[in-house]
């Protein structure tokens, strides 16, 4: 039977929905505490009610448990942020070197998010002409199960300083499945409103002003 009656969200659920936006962080200083079991499996499956181009849901998460994976992962992000400094100069340089940008050391669970283009679920609706809808979505899971985490007080960082063609090959996928991003999850150090690159003075916020209006 279709579902007719839609929920009724009152204003104080979109209030606490607002701060939930506005908490949200990407967290790289982790307590090594582990999550309570199940915890993991849970948030997965909130990803998978994200949208999906064509009903598709071409996400992959694989989940990074074993020490030596773990460890030729943290060789590549490595090796990538040394070549990453050296695109830098003087005080931007500086400033770079002294930024925690990976949460690889400590955060008790780590998960990488791929895109399978080549799934048959959906039967190609809507990539036809935008194949890149399939990462698009898997994004859509990501940032879905980025929020439902922190309501939980549980931080996830992403790490995109990798070399995402290597990453098929040290976690033992298909090499067709394309790197979406990889992740540290994990409860965090301490809490805050402001991005850290924000208050560490490498970037501020562009607010909401950046849209083109066509008449």
């Amino acid at each position: 039977m279709r579902e007719t009656v839609a929920p009724l969200f009152d204003a104080r659920f979109r209030a606490d929905l607002e701060q939930l936006f506005v908490l949200r962080r990407d967290v790289r200083h982790f307590r090594p505490d582990p999550l309570p079991e199940g915890t993991l499996e849970r948030l997965l499956a909130l990803a998978h009610l994200a949208p999906s181009v064509g009903l598709s849901e071409p996400w992959r998460f694989v989940i990074v448990a074993d020490p030596a994976r773990r460890a030729a992962v943290r060789a590549n992000f490595e090796a990538c942020n040394q070549a990453a400094l050296a695109g830098y100069d003087g005080e931007r340089a500086a400033l770079y070197a002294r930024l925690k940008l990976a949460g690889l050391d400590v955060a008790p669970v780590q998960f990488a998010a791929f895109s399978d283009r080549a799934t048959a679920q959906g039967a190609g609706l809507g990539r036809r002409t935008m194949p890149e809808m399939a990462e698009y979505s898997v994004v859509a899971a990501i940032h879905t199960l980025w929020l439902a985490a922190r309501a939980e007080g549980i931080g996830l960082g992403w790490v995109s300083i990798l070399d995402p063609a290597t990453l098929p090959t040290i976690l033992d996928v298909p090499q067709a499945w394309q790197l979406v991003g990889y992740f540290c999850l994990g409860w965090p150090e301490e809490e805050g409103t402001v991005p850290e690159l924000q208050r560490l003075g490498w970037a501020a916020r562009a607010g909401s002003s950046q849209y083109t209006l066509k008449r």
